[in-house]
């Protein structure tokens, strides 16, 4: 199956980014905010590489149709606790 992640940045303050995810048989959308402490953890990276970074993470573990439609990118930590240690592995 071909899945492709798009972010879009679409504010600056707060980070804000839209996400599409697009497979073989349909498409989601989520909107996704990021503080700047979250990115200054990552700060090798740019933000939209951070969210994609983000976004595959949660499809090795859900259905696209299972992410949150909106949420900050801190939310991804409280429902899977390994995110914040595996994420620089996903940012490789």
């Amino acid at each position: 199956m071909t899945r492709t992640i798009e972010v879009r940045r679409l504010h600056d303050v707060p980070l804000t980014f839209a996400v599409a995810i697009r497979d073989d048989t349909s498409e989601s959308h989520h909107e996704v905010t990021m503080s700047s402490g979250a990115f200054a953890a990552q700060a090798r990276s740019a933000p939209e590489q951070v969210i994609d970074a983000a976004f595959r993470f949660l499809l090795d573990r859900e259905a696209k149709e299972s992410i949150l439609a909106r949420f900050d990118l801190a939310t991804v930590q409280r429902y899977f606790p390994e995110f914040e240690r595996t994420l620089p592995d996903y940012l490789r």
